[in-house]
């Protein structure tokens, strides 16, 4: 076990300093005040984040975390962190680990007992979640789906049968192929699509999906696309030949069946009991 008490030790810290999704002026007093007195910041892109810092006036040193050279990275701030020095990680825009890289260092730091710090402020994520019209909870960040269609609707499946909402990533140039998926394996549910959060053109579009692949073509820059949850028969839309093989894909990765039927409840959100239920009557 490691019990952290953040402001009662004299440990190195790394902060996860949230920065802003658009509006420069959403980042925080606090944020600005540890930016500032931390000995490194690191961060994607040393240009994105340099335009930041300049306009708040600081001038700690930058180093690059990004995750193609994760590995190493971490090790050099675990490094920095046993020299004493306190790190701040950023990422281009909302907070670091969602959907960008810093799970590494996060995971080694707190390993190695250092304070892993964060500092509130925007998120993309829950902006467009709190506004988008849909149920704020229980909410499921999914991020961005795979490239590829085939790759993309498999993954949709895992997902069919969820109440919760739904968050998910896209970018301009995959919006069309992506609510195609969306469509085809979820069905023409209520979305919304936020896109350019916090700037001037900030935009809400919601409606059903078939609504809105009517005007994909228009749409720029980054969105966020939150997706209602399944409010039908929960059971009735489970595909449990689905559930089997996912269970046997565990297996046949060398882990133990109890723990493929606890992957598999975790990765669904139907209950162990129910899926040990479908293994034990399919062996026995």
């Amino acid at each position: 076990m490691i019990r952290q008490k953040s402001f009662e030790n004299d440990m190195p810290t790394l902060y996860l300093v949230a920065t802003p999704i658009g509006n420069l002026d959403e980042l925080t007093p606090r944020a600005v005040d540890i930016l500032k007195k931390v000995d490194v910041i690191a961060c994607e892109d040393t240009r994105t984040s340099g335009v930041l810092l300049k306009h708040f006036d600081i001038h700690a040193r930058l180093i690059s975390y990004q995750n193609f050279n994760e590995e190493p990275s971490a090790r050099g701030i675990v490094h920095l962190l046993s020299q004493g020095q306190n790190v701040a990680l950023i990422s281009d825009a909302g907070y670091p680990l969602i959907s960008d890289p810093g799970q590494r260092v996060v995971m080694e730091a707190s390993a190695a007992g250092y304070n892993v710090v964060p500092v509130s402020g925007s998120s993309a994520v829950l902006n467009a979640l709190v506004a988008s019209g849909l149920p704020a909870q229980p909410f499921l960040f999914v991020g961005f789906l795979p490239s590829s269609a085939g790759e993309c609707r498999k993954k949709l499946r895992e997902y069919r049968s969820y109440p919760m909402t739904m968050v998910f990533y896209e970018a301009p140039h995959r919006i069309s192929r992506m609510l195609e998926c969306l469509q085809d394996v979820l069905g023409d549910r209520r979305i919304c699509i936020a896109r350019e959060m916090t700037k001037v053109h900030e935009e809400f579009i919601r409606g059903k999906i078939s609504e809105i692949r009517k005007e994909t073509d228009t749409l720029k820059g980054e969105m966020v696309i939150v997706v209602e949850g399944n409010h039908d028969d929960y059971e009735k839309d489970i595909d449990y030949g689905e559930i089997m093989h996912m269970v046997e894909e565990y297996v046949e990765q060398g882990i133990s069946r109890s723990e493929a039927i606890r992957e598999t409840a975790k990765k669904t959100g139907i209950s162990k009991n129910k899926i040990y239920d479908l293994v034990h009557e399919k062996c026995s």
